[in-house]
């Protein structure tokens, strides 16, 4: 594990230490003057360690722990876990299997979500989930979902992207959303004409948000090389680095560092050979005007 002098990439599970921390912190009214006099180090390295710019001191762990009341074993071996893995990049969500518990807590994957200044969304295949409507939703949902408990799995499924919608489209100072969608998605009638129509007027509708950017790639346009599948990026707050999320059959991927930059190029790259926002709505309300009963 690098030390605070060596480069320290700040992984989205070293955000998720200093967070935890820091919440333990606060909520055991604890200043970081009288935490920092406690550990014997200056103010400023307990602040480096909350904000990830330097790895947590596993030495440091465990008195912090005391401090802040944490005695249950359990808790204290998944965090003194993600301190010592704080240094690692990249997480598989794998889908009905757990993470390994000897890396401690891998924080769910719209805590990125919820983090992102900008969020930027390639898909090839069907409307991105923050553009969705109920109903198209709700076929997506069924298609994929089978057992006794996927009614109450839609609902908590679609509560959940209610509120992360309203968070960018009710909140002109939240996260910018940035959408580019192949033509063939405007065109398969997913749960038949009338959910399609509504879909693509729901687009036109989010069109007009200061803060959301759709644009189309056409069925004419050339692919820009390499680009393959759909991806998103989570364009963090300064200092932290971008994060790539991939979700594919097994799981979901989320990429940092460097492979995390392939795909914010990948985007920008997108943006440049796809239509303009402006005529990229015109687009959408011809095809919604095509759409037969």
């Amino acid at each position: 594990m690098p030390t605070k002098r060596e480069q320290f990439t700040q992984t989205i599970r070293a955000q998720y230490l200093g967070q935890q921390m820091r919440e333990l912190r606060d909520a055991h009214g604890k200043t970081l003057k009288f935490v920092s006099a406690y550990l014997g180090v200056e103010f400023s390295t307990l602040a480096r360690y909350e904000r990830a710019e330097w790895p947590f001191q596993l030495h440091h762990v465990g008195p912090l722990l005391d401090v802040y009341g944490v005695y249950d074993e359990a808790d204290r071996r998944q965090l003194n876990g993600l301190a010592a893995n704080a240094w690692r990049a990249d997480i598989w969500y794998r889908s009905w299997a757990k993470p390994d518990p000897m890396q401690g807590p891998v924080p769910d994957r719209w805590w990125v979500h919820q983090r992102a200044q900008k969020i930027c969304v390639y898909s090839p295949t069907i409307v991105p989930e923050l553009l969705q409507t109920e109903a198209y939703a709700e076929q997506i949902f069924t298609d994929s979902h089978t057992g006794p408990s996927r009614e109450e799995q839609w609902r908590k499924h679609r509560h959940g992207l209610t509120e992360r919608t309203k968070a960018i489209t009710a909140n002109p100072d939240g996260p910018s959303l940035h959408v580019v969608l192949d033509e063939n998605v405007l065109r398969k009638p997913i749960g038949g004409p009338k959910v399609l129509e509504a879909q693509l007027e729901r687009l036109v509708e989010l069109g007009r948000h200061a803060n959301v950017d759709i644009q189309i790639l056409t069925n004419h346009t050339r692919l820009p090389a390499g680009i393959t599948a759909g991806f998103t990026v989570y364009q963090m707050p300064m200092p932290y680095p971008p994060v790539a999320r991939i979700d594919h059959l097994g799981g979901t991927l989320l990429i940092e560092t460097d492979g995390a930059q392939r795909y914010s190029d990948a985007f920008d790259t997108l943006t440049k050979t796809a239509e303009p926002a402006d005529q990229s709505i015109g687009l959408i309300k011809v095809l919604k005007a095509e759409i037969q009963p």
